[in-house]
């Protein structure tokens, strides 16, 4: 019998925007890829081991996605999340808060597909412009102005088309399956707001809908926080988006030292012989493995539904498939502009899909409207 999601799963991911499977990758495949990770040499790059591939390639994850999403490319790339144990660190992070002083165990909710520059260690100074211009310069490309050939340190492009007019890359799900157990708080679980995809679908829709922009340096969304204890750190979630996700959260959200909210994200428990999958649109953060006996090992899978470019491989690993690994610019054949498909992707989240669409013509999903209302500051900031 082919595995599938039961119709309360996918009613359950609809509301949710992401769902643990248990027990659907056989124990003896967790065992060869936490072998192979084992016996990997110093430096040496496991993306294209075929046995962390064949967790989703060989598993029941397979089938159902193909029921519930529709035809993906067999997996070649995996992204190997490891997190080592570590306490409350000073490094700062890329939203320019020291480590150590964010909440939830290193809090970094963000949306998927977004440039990163190198994060300064020591406060950034100068004119908002010129701190603008050397973060973007951060990357492999060095200082080539502000262009669409720009690529952060985290391989993802400034924008993803040559107009710049959308700076988010795009998939149709993810794919997380952990080597591990974590099913205590503070074990580098990934986690995630429960309902968040809806808030950030919708947001990406107005965005679209009042200047045909989508992400940062659209309408709402700036780019960066001049005002972060570093002088620069990234806007990975606008504040208008953060503000619902707190309000969806319905509990009072922690708050860093100079008095700013953080919604709280809720982390995926899992263990070996689990799964999780996400849609894309999911608020979505890494946290500090702080509890940890060993490493947090959590295998990562970026998964496209073939039918939005079926001339064009996804290997597992990218988060801007519309272009090359390191932002080269792929061939696409006449009347196909893959920017278009996927600002569709982006703002109707469903429509790649194909066995969720009874779900989805039943269910009803929360409206959220947006303006530039700021996130309430807890005081001091």
């Amino acid at each position: 019998m082919v595995a599938t999601l039961s119709e309360e799963q996918k009613t359950q991911f609809f509301h949710q925007g992401y769902l643990v499977l248990k027990d659907v990758v056989p124990i003896r495949l967790v065992e060869e890829a936490r072998d192979r990770i084992k016996r990997a040499k110093k430096g040496e790059s496991l993306a294209a081991s075929e046995e962390l591939a064949d967790l989703v390639n060989l598993s029941d994850v397979t089938p159902i996605l193909n029921e519930a999403m529709g035809d993906f490319d067999p997996i070649t790339r995996t992204h190997v999340g490891v997190i080592k144990r570590s306490d409350p660190g000073d490094h700062f992070t890329p939203l320019g808060y020291q480590e150590k002083d964010l909440p939830y165990f290193g809090h970094g909710l963000h949306a998927e597909g977004l440039f990163t520059g190198s994060a300064p260690q020591q406060r950034a100074e100068g004119s908002d412009s010129e701190k603008y211009r050397r973060m973007i310069s951060s990357g492999p490309r060095g200082d080539i102005g502000r262009s669409a050939d720009v690529v952060g340190v985290n391989t993802d492009p400034l924008f993803q088309d040559p107009e710049m007019t959308n700076a988010v890359g795009s998939f149709t799900t993810f794919c997380i399956i952990p080597l591990n157990e974590q099913m205590e708080e503070g074990f580098g679980q990934t986690a995630v707001v429960p309902g968040g995809h809806h808030v950030l679908e919708q947001f990406f829709r107005w965005q679209l809908d009042v200047s045909g922009k989508i992400g940062p340096e659209g309408p709402g969304w700036p780019r960066f926080d001049y005002e972060a204890p570093n002088g620069i750190g990234h806007v990975y979630l606008p504040d208008a988006v953060q503000e619902k996700l707190i309000d969806l959260i319905g509990e009072q959200p922690e708050c860093s030292f100079d008095g700013r909210p953080w919604p709280k994200p809720t982390p995926i428990n899992m263990g070996p012989g689990d799964a999780a999958i996400t849609i894309f649109q999911m608020p979505h953060t890494g946290t500090r493995n702080q509890f940890g006996t060993e490493s947090r090992k959590n295998m990562i899978y970026r998964i496209r539904n073939k039918s939005r470019q079926p001339n064009h491989l996804v290997t597992g690993v990218s988060d801007h498939p519309d272009r090359g690994h390191w932002g080269e610019w792929l061939d696409y054949e006449e009347g196909n502009d893959p920017w278009e498909r996927s600002k569709i992707a982006l703002t109707q989240m469903w429509n790649e899909w194909e066995g969720m669409k009874e779900i989805v013509d039943r269910e009803k999903a929360p409206i959220y409207e947006f303006d530039h209302v700021a996130v309430e500051d807890c005081g001091g900031r």
